[in-house]
This record gives C-alpha cells, sequence and structure tokens, in this order.
C-alpha cells in the first residue's frame, strides 16, 4: 500500500486525527463490545449511504461481506440496507436491525449528526457500532477510513503541480462535497491548506448530495461568474462530481485545464487517460473493508480491539475512538499501472475500451 512519495504512512494520519474534536466523550470509543462473547454464527448488519457513487455496491458490500464470511468460516452473515442519500431512511435502516437483533452495525453515515441518536439507541441494544469512512457521532466503538485531510491535500498539491508556472494567471473554482458529511469538511481543510496563497479561488460551493448533476449547475454558474477565460482549474472533490464538471467545461468550450478527482472510479481513470481529468485519489478499499469487518467480527465476538486498531480518533461526540486509518495515493495517467491494475481494482481492458484505446496505446497502457 506504500506507494512512491504519495503514500502517506498510518502513523502520521493517526496525529492529524487524534487532534480532532474536543467535546465530552459520550460513552463511546470502548475497545470491547457490550454483548456477551458469541461464536461464529454471527450477524453484521451493513449500512451504506448511496449508490450514486460506484464504489459502495461495487467495492465496499461484498470486499465485507467477503471478510466477514473469512473471519467467521463461513457461519456469520450481513444483511445489508442502503439509504440511498436519504438520511431519514437511514435512521429507519438502524432501527429495524436494532429490532433484527443484529449482533454488530457497520455504518457508513449519509449524516453524521443526524445519526447520532441511532447510534445511541444501537449502543442501549448492547449492539456495538463500526463508523465506516465517515466518522459517525454518539457513542460509536470503532472507525476506519482514509487521512481526510491529507486526501485534500493530495488534491491540492496535485493542482498546483498541474498549474505550474500559471498557478498566479487566473483563477480556479473549488466543488467541495455535501456538507452533511463531515470527510467534506476534511477534504476542504486539507485542500485549503495546500492552495490558500498560492491560486486565486474565483468562486466556490459545497455540493448538495454530491451529485455530479449538481455540480455540473455549480460549474455552470461558475464560469459565468469567474469568466470561461478566466478559469484555469478546477478542484473537484470526488469523481462524480468531476464528470459534471468537465460536461459544463466541454459545453462552455473549455479544455486542457486541471480537474482533480476522487475515488478512482472507472469513468475517471479514463477520463485521466483520455487527459479530460488531471488526477484521482485511489483509495484503496480492500484494507479498509478489511478492517472494518475485523473490527465489527470482534466486537460481536466481545474481543478487544487493540490488535486491529492501532490509531485514536476524536469525534465531536466521543473521544479516543479505536481506529484504523489506511494511506491513499494520487492516480494521474503516470501511475495506473502500479495502483488500480496492479491491485486487480480494473483490467486494462476495463479501462482501454474502444472509444480509449488511441488515449491508452498513447501513455503505453496495454
Amino acid at each position: 500500500m506504500r506507494r512512491a512519495a504519495f503514500a502517506v504512512a498510518t502513523g502520521a494520519m493517526a496525529v492529524s486525527l487524534a487532534a480532532c474534536g474536543s467535546a465530552k466523550e459520550s460513552g463511546g470509543g470502548s475497545s470491547k463490545s457490550s454483548s456477551p462473547k458469541k461464536g461464529d454464527a454471527i450477524t453484521v448488519g451493513l449500512l451504506l449511504p448511496e449508490n450514486q457513487t460506484a464504489r459502495y455496491e461495487k467495492f465496499d458490500k461484498p470486499l465485507i461481506e467477503k471478510k466477514v464470511q473469512e473471519l467467521t468460516g463461513g457461519k456469520g452473515k450481513v444483511v445489508y440496507a442502503n439509504a440511498k442519500q436519504d438520511a431519514t431512511l437511514q435512521n429507519q435502516q438502524v432501527d429495524t436491525m436494532i429490532t433484527n437483533k443484529v449482533d454488530v452495525l457497520i455504518v457508513d453515515s449519509v449524516d453524521a449528526a443526524a445519526i447520532k441518536n441511532s447510534v445511541q439507541k444501537a449502543k442501549d441494544a448492547g449492539i456495538p457500532v463500526v463508523a465506516y469512512d465517515r466518522l459517525a457521532q454518539g457513542p460509536i466503538d470503532a472507525y476506519t477510513s482514509f487521512d481526510n485531510e491529507t486526501v485534500g491535500k493530495t488534491q491540492g498539491e496535485a493542482l498546483l503541480k498541474a498549474l505550474g508556472s500559471k498557478a498566479k494567471s487566473g483563477e480556479i473554482v473549488m466543488m467541495n462535497g455535501s456538507s452533511t458529511d463531515p470527510n467534506a469538511a476534511q477534504f476542504k481543510k486539507g485542500a485549503h491548506e495546500v492552495l490558500d496563497g498560492k491560486v486565486k479561488v474565483g468562486k466556490e460551493y459545497d455540493t448538495k448530495e454530491w451529485k455530479p448533476e449538481n455540480a455540473n449547475s455549480n460549474m455552470e454558474g461558475a464560469i459565468s461568474a469567474v469568466g470561461k477565460k478566466n478559469i484555469i482549474g478546477v478542484y473537484s472533490a470526488n469523481d462524480g462530481m468531476a464528470g459534471g464538471i468537465i460536461t459544463a467545461l466541454k459545453a462552455a468550450g473549455i479544455s486542457n485545464i486541471p480537474v482533480t478527482g476522487q475515488d478512482a472510479e472507472l469513468a475517471g481513470v479514463q477520463r485521466i487517460v483520455a487527459g479530460e481529468q488531471y488526477m484521482s485519489v485511489y483509495k484503496p478499499y480492500a484494507p479498509e473493508a478489511a478492517a472494518a469487518a475485523e473490527m465489527a467480527v470482534d466486537l460481536a465476538q466481545g474481543k478487544s480491539l487493540d490488535s486491529v486498531a492501532k490509531d485514536k480518533v476524536d469525534s465531536p461526540t466521543t473521544k479516543q475512538v479505536p481506529s484504523v486509518l489506511v494511506p491513499v495515493t494520487a492516480l494521474t495517467k503516470d501511475n495506473i499501472k502500479d495502483t488500480v491494475i496492479k491491485d486487480g481494482v480494473y483490467t486494462v481492458a476495463d479501462i482501454c475500451t474502444s472509444q480509449y484505446k488511441a488515449a491508452c496505446d498513447k501513455i503505453g497502457l496495454k
């Protein structure tokens, strides 16, 4: 998982996140489950936030299911629900899983604050909760994700590198993620730490629900406000939004400006190959999913997390949550082979369809 200069040491991530949050601890963060010890025949409730982003259904869900099977000798099972970007629906899904007496929950929250009461309900029912990918509020027992400020810094550094001597020649547009997602705030913070003072931000948006169509609309507004001749680059917090942004840029006749992304979605990788998108952030989902599954199984079985969770993270409501933080990599056309292809996320055939074959040949992706 350590790749050249872009890989980030997990220990360094712990330092940056352990300092976050100073609110009073609300009873979570324990490394042991309050439920009695169980064997391998456990039920894991998995709640993912939406299906707009390709990663959740394609990677996270099957990876977690596979790991739970491995850890329980095939006896454990995963019950799944997707909230489709609806925080109210996700709270109802938690209630249903509590009623059905799952042994542990893995929750990737739609809204980190709105899930708080549901996490408390699970805790009261003796069901431990692993916050997955997003740091949910409430008395969570464990957390796994990436160092989100480092993700933003990686994006910002890549954008500056792409701009080079042109960084002061115009203005950039910043397209951040949803204001209800705590990760989005951390991406934005990390990006600003790198970009502030080095480029001028002409327009900046928090994009409702991370939707590409909202990013597209925002970008159209930014083009009108800033002027298409003045825009030299776009910070996009993820690949889905980058797609909507690039559509708006093309419609306005703007090309050859760097656009960032995140998640290494197939469409994003193809846009990188084609030169339409400059970079993405590759977040290896396998170790994140494996960590969530391992912590969930250990919590359900009443085991300590000390051997798994080497880091501690503070949320706004809970201090010192046992955590696993996974390194990230800046993905450009220069390291596609060494990242998503090497790790088996995509094959060359997946990326280099007929539409992209010539572009793939040009960068030696065969």
